[in-house]
């Protein structure tokens, strides 16, 4: 294959053809990458943090160039594309405000504190950015925001579905200002891809995807001895405790299941609740999911869109039919109409049982698995009954109990009480088990990637 398409998943139409770099093209890109780190890591934290706010202007000014062409590649609803934008925005603001601080050099005593020292973190070189679709302008910002301040280079392999929307950013970003070549779009396949993690001017690699990609590229990038942090999939659980408000549980679940079309990594996939308030909850819940209104993710009024893909379509409709196979109930949703788009209906299935895709995998769609539970410490045990570990959420209006279950027993990296997010510039997000390792946001990104380097003084 030497040609890639990208297509609208609500109309069936290809967008635009992209030829598929070489090897070489692909490694000079890198070695640019890697002459232009060479002069960028010389300069100051505020100096690298005036670009990250130049950049943060130029999204704000093309935003709805941006979250059109996003609708148009992976069918996103278009009001949600306008916010990914600002996000995005906000990210690189407080990567430029805080990221001087979070990485300034450190004064630490040696020798029983009688010798001066200090650490500083220092660059590395070149990180390769390997993102999903479901967030075209998201998954890269977060790890070239925290680069870019840290000091590296970064080149980006986007998911072929978003091509487009991968090369406009290099454009924002060269329009900004940004050195040349600091930031590099490669358009390439999965076998020169591996080639890339391998090449000795690649320092570290960080990818948001599957965990079967995650186990793939931690794997190559471990035999080449370089640093990852993998951000994988889930199936977050999201629990309803015997004392939660049902109303808020179930606006707040429907959104969560359906917020981005269903595509997104800490969505709300699971929901885990008590036998006493499992009944109200259900006929709640089912009722607002049937009248979720689905088309066209380019009209306001639209709440669902379309899948991003036919592949996408026909994983999620797979899952589903195994799932009922094998015992599920389908409560709505679950059969697609024959039309044009890759469209799938809000979907609820109950009796959702260990061995099946709607209790054990992550379903990528407008699915959502009702489990119930005897009482809340059963709740909790389903809850961290998972291979995944991402994000999760527990209803309760006694916070402090909430608190305590999300701090001591829940086995993730982030845990919502009573609402529900995907992603906040100054919280740590990323997971545990087969949701990966690694954080990025808060800060935390930023120090992922850098040389912790100790310099004794006598």
């Amino acid at each position: 294959m030497s040609h890639i398409s990208t297509i609208n998943p609500a109309t069936e139409t290809t967008l635009e053809t992209y030829t598929l770099m070489s090897m070489q093209a692909a490694t000079d890109k890198v070695e640019a990458c890697h002459d232009a780190f060479l002069k960028w890591r010389l300069k100051t934290h505020d100096e690298r943090a005036n670009y990250l706010k130049r950049i943060a202007d130029g999204l704000r000014d093309r935003a709805e160039d941006i979250a059109l062409l996003m609708t148009k590649e992976t069918g996103k609803l278009l009001q949600d594309g306008k916010m990914e934008v600002e996000l995005c925005a906000q990210i690189l603001e407080y990567t430029a405000k805080n990221g001087p601080s979070i990485l300034a050099d450190e004064e630490r005593a040696h020798s029983a504190g009688s010798k001066k020292g200090w650490v500083t973190y220092s660059p590395i070189g070149v990180i390769y950015s390997i993102q999903p679709w479901n967030f075209p302008l998201y998954q890269p910002i977060r790890v070239l925001a925290s680069n870019l301040m840290a000091g590296n280079g970064v080149i980006l392999k986007h998911a072929s579905i978003c091509t487009g929307s991968g090369l406009l950013l290099q454009e924002i970003c060269n329009d900004a200002g940004l050195p040349e070549n600091l930031f590099q779009v490669l358009v390439i396949d999965h076998d020169i891809s591996d080639k890339i993690i391998e090449h000795e001017r690649v320092r570290a690699v960080t990818m948001t995807g599957s965990d079967t990609a995650g186990r793939h590229i931690g794997h190559v990038a471990a035999k080449a001895l370089k640093k990852t942090v993998l951000e994988l999939g889930s199936n977050d659980a999201f629990l309803v405790l015997e004392d939660a408000d049902i109303e808020l549980a179930v606006k707040t679940c429907v959104e969560g299941r359906l917020f981005n079309n269903g595509e997104t990594c800490v969505s709300a996939k699971r929901f885990v609740i008590t036998d006493k308030v499992y009944d109200a909850f259900k006929e709640a819940f089912v009722k607002q999911m049937q009248a979720i209104k689905m088309g066209s993710p380019e009209n306001e009024e639209t709440q669902l869109g379309p899948l991003s893909s036919k592949d996408q379509f026909e994983t999620v409709s797979e899952q589903v039919s195994k799932s009922v196979e094998a015992g599920a109930k389908l409560l709505c949703g679950g059969n697609p109409t024959d039309q044009t788009g890759y469209y799938y209906p809000a979907t609820v299935l109950e009796n959702c049982l260990p061995g099946t895709p709607a209790y054990d995998d992550e379903i990528f769609g407008p699915v959502a698995s009702l489990i119930r539970a005897k009482d809340d410490e059963d709740a909790m045990r389903i809850a961290n009954d998972s291979r995944y570990g991402l994000g999760g959420g527990i209803f309760s209006q006694d916070e402090d109990k909430a608190f305590r279950l999300a701090r001591d027993h829940f086995d993730t990296g982030m845990v919502r009480i009573n609402s529900f997010g995907a992603a906040d510039p100054n919280m740590p997000f990323g997971g545990v088990k087969d949701s990966g390792y690694g954080r990025e946001h808060g800060g935390f990104g930023m120090k992922e990637f850098v040389n912790a380097k100790a310099i004794y003084l006598p």
